[in-house]
C-alpha cells in the first residue's frame, strides 16, 4: 500500500538521496552483513503505522525488495494471526532461517495497555492503562534483543472516541483534569514505558531498547481530512543540512535522558523530505484523498533503519 511505484507516481528522485551524518563514515547497509551481525537475534518494532513503516522498510531492505521462500511466516509463535472479527492481524513475524534473524512488527499506536473493560461485550469501552506497557511487550521482552518503539499520532480526541479508548492510571479512570488533557497524557506514557523499560535492562543485559522520535508531516492548506495536501516532488527545497544540537522531539529526548534507553532521533532529517510522502497517489487511485504523513516505500524510513544499523 505504500510502495509509490504501484501508483501513479511518475516522479521517484527521492529515492536516490542518502543522508550523511557530518564528520562521521556511514556504512551503505548491506543485506547480508547486516543478517549476518543479527544471528540469532530478534529485531521487534512496536507503535504505531509509522513504526510499521520501519519494519517494512527493513524487511524490504533485508531481502533486497523480493519475496523469498526462505523467509518464514511465523506469528502463530507470537499469536499475531488475523481472528475471525479482525481486518489484520495485530502484527507481523517473519524469520530468515539461514542465519535464524527475525524481525517483527506489533501494533501498539500509544504504548499504552489496552484492556476491554468487559470482555463478553463486544461493544464495551476499552481501558488504556497509561502507566503499563502493552501486555505484548511485556510478555516478549526477554526473547527481543532490539525493541524500536515510537508513538505520537494516534494521540487526538477523534481516535480515542473511534476505539472507545478510556484513559485509566493506577487501575482507574483518570480523575486529574491535568493528566487527562491529552499532551500531559502522552508525555505520562512516553516517561512511564521509558523507565519500565530501563527497569528491566539489568534483567536483560543483551536487550538494546531504542525510542524512536516522531516522524513529522507535512500537510499545507488544511489537514489529513480537511484538504491538506503535500504536492511537492522536488527534494529539499527547504534546505539539506540539520544544524541543531537537540532534538525537534522534545519529549522522547527528555524520557530517555538518563536511562539506557537510546534515542533514535529522525524527526530532522526527516521534516526535510515533504517529497517523499505518498500525497495524492494511491494504488486503486483513490481521489481527494492526500496522504502527507506516511512515506514512500522505499524511502525515508530506510535512512531511519540505516541509522539504527550503523
Amino acid at each position: 500500500m505504500w510502495a509509490c511505484r504501484l501508483t501513479q507516481r511518475t516522479d521517484f528522485s527521492y529515492e536516490r538521496y542518502r543522508w550523511q551524518p557530518k564528520d562521521c563514515e556511514f556504512p551503505e547497509f548491506e543485506r547480508s552483513a547486516f543478517l549476518r551481525r543479527m544471528q540469532d537475534k530478534t529485531i521487534a518494532f512496536i507503535g504505531d503505522s509509522l513504526g510499521r513503516q520501519q519494519f517494512q522498510s527493513l524487511m524490504c531492505m533485508a531481502t533486497g525488495g523480493e519475496v523469498s521462500p526462505e523467509v518464514e511466516d511465523i506469528g502463530r509463535e507470537y499469536d499475531l494471526v488475523k481472528h475471525r472479527e479482525s481486518i489484520r492481524p495485530d502484527g507481523w513475524v517473519y524469520r530468515f532461517p539461514k542465519t535464524n534473524t527475525t524481525i517483527l512488527y506489533y501494533w501498539s499506536s500509544t504504548l499504552a495497555d489496552l484492556v476491554p473493560i468487559n470482555i463478553t461485550d463486544p461493544t464495551t469501552d476499552v481501558a488504556m492503562h497509561l502507566d503499563h506497557p502493552p501486555a505484548f511487550m511485556r510478555k516478549n521482552l526477554h526473547r527481543f534483543d532490539v525493541l524500536v518503539m515510537n508513538t505520537g499520532h494516534h494521540w487526538n480526541r477523534g481516535k480515542l472516541r473511534a476505539n472507545r479508548w478510556v484513559m485509566y492510571v493506577n487501575g482507574k479512570p483518570i480523575e486529574d483534569e491535568g493528566l487527562a488533557d491529552l499532551a500531559n497524557a502522552k508525555n505520562f506514557t512516553v516517561y512511564s514505558v521509558t523507565r519500565w523499560l530501563d527497569s528491566q535492562l539489568s534483567s536483560h543485559p543483551r536487550l538494546k531498547v531504542f525510542f524512536r522520535t516522531i516522524s513529522p508531516w507535512h500537510f499545507l492548506n488544511g489537514d489529513w481530512n480537511s484538504g491538506g495536501s503535500c504536492d511537492n516532488t522536488t527534494p529539499l527545497t527547504g534546505g539539506s543540512e540539520v544544524v541543531q544540537d537537540k532534538s525537534s522531539d522534545e519529549v522522547i529526548e527528555g524520557a530517555v535522558r538518563g536511562t539506557r534507553v537510546k534515542l533514535l532521533d529522525i524527526t530532522a532529517l526527516s521534516e526535510l523530505r515533504d517529497e517523499g510522502h505518498i500525497s495524492r497517489y494511491s494504488v486503486k487511485e483513490t481521489q481527494g484523498v492526500n496522504d502527507c504523513l506516511h512515506w514512500c516505500l522505499p524511502g525515508i524510513p530506510d535512512t531511519w533503519n540505516e541509522l539504527l544499523a550503523a
